[in-house]
């Protein structure tokens, strides 16, 4: 979370900063500024809020300069204030913007203090602008008094450095932050998302773990970890890695209506016309697939429900034992793990913090394999990882994920099956059958988003409520808490998800007529289980709204409200399911007037723990 873009150019790059902020903003809106360095004086501005707001400061200010860096934040040490905000100076001559957080940061101010340091703000950032400037005073280089301070830190760290006396002259770090160089002709950029640098330049390197670079107008160098100089690859970035709202009110509504394209090209070349293709996963994939006994899914948030979803799947189809965790709990544990392990990172980003520090130590662990099922192709859990599935969901701006989760979901339903069928569990018929509910995928969810119009409607019912409780059974469960998340993420409606079955084991205790309980319910073997639920739900005055296969037999009576979902078979279903808890979510956040695409305290990608 949080984001950074810096440039080095003949020209004024005050307004490249701006325009990459802006493309940046799903990543942090707490606070935003920039620094510049012209004609011999550090110029800053900064403000709270969005980064309109810091425009509006620019716009009453002569900001401008050749050499600058800028950043948007995400609030982790300090209240949202214009003193917290980034960039932070030190000695009014080194300036310095951060993603990540530093964890010894305590230690370190307390030296620096002793030194005659005045700390300003409560960020751990500003310990690194102080930290650098000491260096400064004792190494011969920029560059050098950067490589000085990283080594000395703690933490995750994305970094952009400038100083006063080097006005030729931009150094950038990264420790499980991501950053981004951009090469252009006589002039050079960084960001902390590509997105940033497309509208300059195509050209693109993506720094790796410990790597620290040192950037001039005509030059760009980078060392590793180690401090050697090492060659990184040069990539062609394009218009598909950035995204506008095309027409939508709000990305996350634009990113729900292109979730059936983005469902049938994760599917490409990864099915033929009956049979699933594992070989598509890389030449190690089949050999790896037909070994693994045993499956750990390690992922936060929403990625984390598709992986609850996903043990249903693989235990099904492959017959393999599945424990699917929370990375951030994870980390922390004396983990067990069994022979011939095949260990499943999920993630949009591909750096999420906690998923990211699983993976590291998995690789040490003594795990069979790892696997990654992610939406970045140049992330560090794809490079780290040793086989990855891309979902190609396409960008996704809205802080609340949708098309990623759902694209997600699609992959793990790839990898169940490719798991059955590797370990001979799955036989050609029922590939093929799979191959072919895989196929309707896409037609499904797009009868789905026809009921826009109706569950907009419904959403009125949820406009003056506080409370609301999301129920589902076997593969719905996880459903009902994603759910139940995108409502409380985006309408800031409190918003709790229970297995059905579990009702009377304590959540039966806050039902009454101002607690709506939303349902889901397809036709399966569960569902007159699911029936008997909501007798109950129903007994104790609460009000009912089912989201139901028209088959189930369940209709709109007296306190209970029925949308009717398109049939499917059970398999697919938790794809398509998942449709209306969006667009509801959505239309109720729309009644209450908060921000959808950018909703307060959270960031798209969360790269600190």
């Amino acid at each position: 979370m949080c984001g950074i873009v810096a440039a080095i150019a003949q020209r004024d790059v005050t307004p490249i900063l701006l325009e990459g902020l802006k493309r940046l903003e799903y990543r942090g809106y707490d606070s935003a500024g920039v620094a510049v360095v012209d004609n011999g004086a550090l110029q800053l501005a900064r403000a709270v809020g969005k980064v309109a707001a810091l425009q509006d400061t620019l716009n009453n200010t002569a900001v401008r300069g050749a050499l600058g860096i800028a950043h948007t934040r995400w609030a982790t040490h300090g209240e949202v204030s214009e003193r917290n905000a980034h960039p932070h100076v030190s000695s009014q001559r080194v300036a310095v913007v951060h993603n990540g957080i530093i964890e010894n940061y305590a230690t370190i101010r307390e030296m620096l203090v002793a030194e005659g340091y005045v700390f300003v703000s409560e960020t751990d950032s500003e310990t690194i602008a102080h930290l650098i400037d000491f260096e400064l005073r004792r190494c011969p280089s920029l560059l050098a008094a950067v490589q000085a301070a990283v080594a000395q830190f703690k933490g995750a760290y994305g970094l952009a450095v400038m100083a006063l006396d080097t006005p030729d002259e931009l150094v950038v770090a990264r420790s499980g932050s991501p950053l981004v160089l951009g090469l252009g002709i006589g002039e050079n950029f960084v960001a902390s998302d590509v997105a940033a640098l497309v509208p300059v330049t195509q050209r693109v390197v993506f720094l790796q773990e410990g790597d620290v670079a040192q950037l001039s107008r005509e030059t760009w160098q980078v060392f590793d970890a180690q401090g050697e100089a090492v060659e990184r690859v040069v990539h062609e970035a394009s218009q598909s890695d950035v995204a506008d709202r095309g027409g939508y009110r709000h990305y996350m509504l634009k990113e729900i209506f292109e979730q059936p394209r983005a469902l049938a090209d994760t599917l490409q070349e990864r099915i033929s016309h009956d049979a699933l293709l594992p070989q598509s996963l890389g030449p190690a994939a089949e050999k790896l697939l037909a070994t693994a006994e045993n499956v750990h899914i390690v992922a936060c948030g929403t990625s984390y429900h598709a992986g609850m979803v996903a043990r249903y799947w693989i235990e099904t189809l492959a017959g393999v034992p599945v424990n699917v965790e929370l990375a951030s709990e994870y980390r922390y544990r004396d983990v067990v793990v069994p022979s011939n392990t095949l260990f499943v990172t999920l993630s949009q980003s591909g750096e999420t913090a906690d998923t990211l520090a699983a993976l590291h130590f998995a690789k040490s662990a003594g795990y069979l394999a790892t696997l990654t099922i992610c939406n970045s192709a140049q992330s560090s859990m794809v490079r780290e990882s040793d086989l990855a599935m891309m979902t190609r969901a396409g960008p996704e701006i809205g802080v609340a994920s949708t098309k990623a989760f759902t694209t997600q979901l699609i992959s793990l339903l790839l990898i169940a099956g490719m798991l059955g069928k590797l370990r001979g569990r799955l036989t050609s018929a029922r590939e093929a059958e799979l191959v072919s509910h895989l196929s309707k995928a896409p037609g499904l969810v797009e009868d789905a988003l026809k009921m826009d119009k109706a569950i907009q409607a419904l959403s009125e019912d949820f406009a003056d409520k506080q409370h609301a409780l999301f129920l589902g059974r076997g593969t719905q469960f996880p459903i009902a808490m994603e759910g139940a998340l995108k409502l409380k993420e985006i309408s800031y409606i409190h918003a709790e998800a229970y297995a059905a079955g579990e009702l009377k084991h304590g959540p039966l205790a806050l039902i009454d007529e101002d607690m709506p309980t939303i349902v889901v319910a397809p036709n399966n073997d569960l569902l007159d289980k699911l029936k008997s639920n909501l007798e109950v739900v129903r007994a104790r005055g609460g009000q009912l709204y089912v989201f139901a296969d028209a088959d189930t037999g369940i209709r709109s009576e007296p306190a209970i409200r029925v949308t009717a979902v398109p049939h499917m078979d059970d398999l697919i279903a938790p794809v398509v399911y998942t449709i209306p808890l969006q667009l509801l979510a959505y239309h109720v956040a729309i009644l209450k007037g908060t921000d959808v695409d950018q909703p307060r305290n959270l960031a798209k990608s969360v790269t600190v723990e």
